[in-house]
């Protein structure tokens, strides 16, 4: 960072893996820009710590006085808005803009709350049914997280999981949503249900080394088994390290816990390598589902998974099931689960307690368009 730097410029780490650097004097747009390439440039380059040869990425904002900003933390705020920007792009670095700030400042401002959010249980989990295609039982469910603001409602979690991963606040809300499903689920066993329950992996927590003990500590002190737990990983977070993560996932596979291969079909990891993965299942995408009843291609894509999900010995579940006529074919195709609208959408650890107790999609030995008559 300071190689091409000017002597009286200044370096400073904020914290973590954010740093500052000010170009004091009369700095224009296009020397700041030139810098900010420079450094770019130089970080696009692998170096060696300790004989470990290392790639990193950097991300730029750029903010100028006066025309950004009048004080230093107006500055630096702005500079952190183009920053985000510069995130989403292929540039390396982004000048602050006006235009883009409204959007900035709300992801900011969560980023910023997110870490009280996870202090304070402000988020809650739901969760989703999934059916077993054979005796049309509930067989489990998926956690997907949620947060409700109290100021600003339900934010997506599409609007927090990256910041986390950014920030490094996945790992506390990794941990904070594998002790929930877990407390869930000893509810409902109180009540008599004892089905699994399936968590999302992002891809730093498949680069944690200390998420498999994390792991075995929680399921201890809920006093659950571990086969009781599946993790959801997608191709994408695996082919982020494949090495560490293949680690990772072995380490977890041998404390006895379930893992699943989502959204299989939209990735680009090798068949090669899904050989070596200690994984249980195949989550067929839900685009692929939704599809299948008037795509041909999109249902040769499915049979083709599930032919290739037994051929490797493992299960398959299909995500998507929105109609009676999607679920027969997936049955008849040898689809061991299936999860989607039309068997419930993602509810409270309350709100599934109560559709279990009424659910036809319970007791054996009816077929499916009986249960539906029933319903």
């Amino acid at each position: 960072l300071q190689q091409p730097l000017r002597e009286t410029d200044t370096v400073a780490r904020l914290g973590g893996d954010d740093f500052a650097i000010l170009l004091p004097g009369a700095t224009d747009l296009a020397t700041a820009c030139r810098v900010a390439e420079r450094i770019v440039d130089g970080l696009r380059h692998p170096f060696e710590i300790r004989g470990l040869v290392l790639e990193i990425g950097v991300s730029i904002g750029v903010a100028l006085y006066p025309e950004h900003g009048q004080t230093g933390p107006e500055l630096l705020q702005h500079a952190d808005v183009a920053m985000y920007a510069a995130k989403r792009g292929p540039a390396g670095f982004v000048v602050y803009s006006a235009e883009s700030d409204t959007n900035s400042i709300r992801q900011l401002t969560l980023t910023g709350q997110l870490r009280r959010a996870i202090e304070d249980d402000q988020l809650l989990l739901e969760f989703q049914p999934k059916i077993d295609a054979r005796t049309c039982e509930v067989a489990g469910v998926e956690a997907l997280i949620r947060w409700q603001h109290p100021e600003l409602g339900a934010i997506p979690p599409d609007e927090f999981i990256g910041s986390a991963e950014h920030t490094g606040l996945i790992k506390p809300l990794t941990l904070w949503v594998i002790n929930a499903a877990l407390r869930q689920r000893r509810r409902w066993a109180e009540h008599g249900f004892d089905f699994g329950v399936a968590v999302n992996l992002s891809v730093k927590s498949l680069q944690d080394p200390e998420l498999p003990e994390v792991v075995r500590s929680l399921l201890e002190a809920w006093q659950q088994a571990p086969e009781c737990l599946t993790f959801e990983i997608t191709e994408s977070a695996l082919m982020a390290d494949p090495a560490t993560a293949l680690e990772v996932l072995e380490r977890i596979a041998a404390i006895g816990c379930k893992l699943s291969l989502d959204d299989f079909g939209t990735g680009y990891s090798s068949l090669a390598y899904l050989q070596k993965l200690p994984i249980d299942e195949l989550k067929i995408d839900r685009s692929f589902v939704i599809a299948m009843t008037r795509d041909d291609n999109a249902a040769v894509i499915v049979r083709a998974v599930v032919k290739l999900a037994k051929g490797l010995g493992l299960a398959v579940v299909a995500e998507g099931v929105e109609s009676e006529d999607a679920f027969d074919r997936l049955r008849a195709l040898g689809c061991d689960q299936a999860q989607g609208y039309w068997f419930g959408p993602a509810m409270s650890g309350d709100q599934l307690l109560a559709w279990v107790k009424a659910t036809p999609w319970r007791a054996g030995g009816r077929t499916p368009a009986d249960r539906i008559v029933q319903a």
